[in-house]
């Protein structure tokens, strides 16, 4: 075990090592107190103001706006039922197309006989939902029947 090598053990510079700072150091100020507080208040002052201008055109825009959904309200309840009436007269039409060839078969009635008894002959019978999408795409009534849930 004689050829074992000297290794040079690792020291301290000489003279020591410098001492660790551990004294606070503060941050360097850019501005006082005094002179953010008066930023501060000055912007919020000239944002107040730019949002004061803006709201007087947001809300001559809404008042716009309501005023127009009012003037077209009663058109659109107009074609909406125009398109409901439409829709029941296809369905009648679909059905009297479909049952053609059943005898006795009256289109609106159950083989001849009044579905609903009580009510005088002028009265629209609203279809329930599946009854009135019975003649169309099976997608255009999956989109009806779950439209909120697609949005």
């Amino acid at each position: 075990m004689d050829c074992a090598v000297a290794r040079k053990q690792d020291l301290p510079p000489p003279g020591g090592y410098r001492p660790i700072p551990y004294k606070r150091i503060p941050a360097k100020q850019y501005f006082s107190g005094y002179a953010m507080f008066a930023g501060f208040i000055g912007m919020t002052t000239g944002a107040l103001y730019l949002q004061y201008l803006t709201y007087k055109q947001i809300k001559k825009h809404e008042i716009e706006m309501r005023s127009a959904k009012m003037a077209i309200y009663p058109m659109l309840l107009a074609e909406r039922d125009r398109e409901y009436l439409k829709q029941l007269r296809r369905n009648r039409d679909a059905e009297a197309e479909l049952m053609k060839d059943v005898p006795g078969w009256e289109v609106g009635t159950y083989y001849g006989e009044k579905v609903y008894k009580l009510l005088p002959n002028d009265t629209l019978v609203e279809p329930i939902f599946h009854e009135y999408y019975a003649h169309t795409d099976p997608k255009e009534w999956y989109k009806r029947a779950y439209i909120k849930l697609m949005s």
